[in-house]
């Protein structure tokens, strides 16, 4: 039998204790359930306790909800990113970018306070990655891509000419199509690196300041002239493409890897021995089919640019139905430039290389050699060169969608054939000859481009030819 006197930070409160097992009991009681019942105790008729409590709450609340916003700004910074060395090539690309003044989750986050923490929770799954085993290569999934919403908080949709005053792009009809801003903008800050194949594992110790500024090449930063006819094209074709989220991001490697396995056949453990030659000729065929439906639609659609094939479309694949400042030079609207352009190609044709390349229509990126990238060197100044155009005639979709027609100046085969002896005379007629036809039937296997058309001259001319001075 006792008197024990309790102490709190809120007054004192006597308690009797009749029983010893009581104060046993009660020692064996749990920290929580003690703060409980003192809690409970509290005379909160008391204003002093009543002052307490507020006063506790609100430098508790000051404690979470400020250590809370402390956290989330940290990890909102770019610096947090970049402390994880596997977005080297991200960080160091978008400090490159014109986008450098703007923090990564102005973009990655959609606006909004639910965004944000539903986002934060989510990303616990990269801890577990840079803990557990960092990604081969970072890639953005369908589920994060980049969101209309967050490009409308800085950019306004209502803009119809581009910033360099050459494009007519309706912003506005584009977004209320539902087309996503990456489509186009997918490089405006990182540079397609993922898509290029340039932020894997073993290259990203690369990335630093000086090389970022070589591999934002402008072509990749801007939208990529191929991707406006590629959509253009289907959507002449009765598709939406853009309504598949998987249009406008990059493939996920681990993803295709996965999905390449699964399609594998299963071993039948039956011991069978096949030959595979007949296999490979099948892909060969394969691959050759495919590249010649691509090398056809990607004439088809040159030949629509520059308004040699009509037909009834949506959306007009014109030069000028887009661009307002590049259009068809005045010197190729003069009345037979199909036919006499060829001195105009061989003294200038880094310039013609400029509008007619293959690169600027197509959608598709090819993967590139960081190192290779590193080490290439400023382009040598063009020298004439008759050799490379014509190596150009024929491998470059632009050139070959004409130059596969015979030309008006051949006129009907029987008078061609009898007169064309005085165009081909000189060794420098004959290379202009040369540019279409090979003078022999090219080797099987040969590296040579293949001319744009099968007619060559020993085809006829089986004896050879005479001597120039004996003509």
């Amino acid at each position: 039998m006792g008197r024990v006197s309790e102490v709190a930070i809120w007054g004192k409160k006597k308690h009797t204790e009749t029983e010893p097992e009581t104060r046993k009991k009660r020692k064996n009681i749990g920290p929580i359930r003690k703060l409980w019942q003192k809690f409970r105790a509290i005379d909160w008729k008391n204003p002093v306790n009543r002052w307490k409590l507020l006063f506790v709450s609100l430098v508790g609340c000051i404690v979470v909800f400020g250590g809370g916003y402390g956290v989330l700004q940290m990890t909102n910074s770019p610096t947090f990113c970049a402390s994880c060395h596997e977005m080297q090539p991200e960080y160091s690309s978008y400090t490159a970018s014109a986008h450098n003044q703007i923090s990564c989750v102005q973009c990655h986050i959609k606006p909004g306070a639910v965004n944000m923490i539903t986002h934060k929770m989510k990303s616990l799954k990269e801890l577990y990655y840079h803990a557990t085993g960092v990604p081969e290569q970072i890639v953005q999934t369908e589920e994060e891509a980049v969101s209309n919403e967050n490009c409308l908080q800085c950019h306004s949709k209502n803009r119809l000419v581009t910033a360099s005053g050459d494009l007519k792009v309706n912003h506005k009809g584009h977004i209320e199509e539902g087309v996503p801003c990456i489509t186009c903008h997918a490089g405006v800050v990182h540079a397609k690196m993922a898509t290029r194949g340039i932020n894997t594992e073993e290259v990203r110790g690369k990335w630093t300041a000086e090389n970022a500024e070589k591999l934002m090449e402008e072509k990749y930063l801007r939208p990529n002239m191929g991707t406006c006819i590629d959509c253009h094209d289907q959507v002449n074709n009765g598709v939406k493409p853009w309504l598949d989220p998987a249009y406008s991001v990059p493939p996920n490697p681990e993803e295709v890897e996965k999905t390449l396995e699964e399609n594998k056949e299963e071993p039948t453990g039956k011991a069978t021995t096949v030959s595979t030659e007949p296999a490979a000729t099948e892909t060969e065929k394969t691959d050759a089919e495919t590249a010649a439906v691509h090398d056809q639609k990607t004439q088809e659609i040159i030949l629509q640019a520059i308004g040699k094939q009509q037909k009834d479309v949506k959306l007009s694949m014109a030069c000028e139905t887009c661009h307002k400042k590049i259009e068809v030079p005045k010197s190729h609207k003069v009345e037979g430039w199909n036919g006499n352009h060829g001195t105009t190609a061989i003294n200038k044709l880094d310039q013609c290389m400029d509008c007619h390349q293959d690169s600027k229509w197509s959608r598709a990126i090819p993967k590139e050699d960081i190192i290779s990238l590193l080490k290439m060197k400023e382009t040598p100044n063009y020298e004439p060169n008759l050799t490379v155009v014509k190596e150009q005639t024929r491998i470059n979709k632009y050139c070959s969608a004409c130059h596969t027609d015979r030309p008006a100046g051949h006129g009907n085969s029987d008078q061609w054939l009898t007169a064309h002896a005085s165009k081909a005379k000189t060794a420098d007629q004959k290379e202009e000859c040369f540019v279409c036809h090979d003078n022999e039937k090219p080797a099987e296997g040969t590296t040579t481009p293949k001319a744009p058309t099968d007619v060559y001259c020993q085809y006829c001319h089986r004896t050879g030819f005479k001597d120039d001075a004996k003509n």
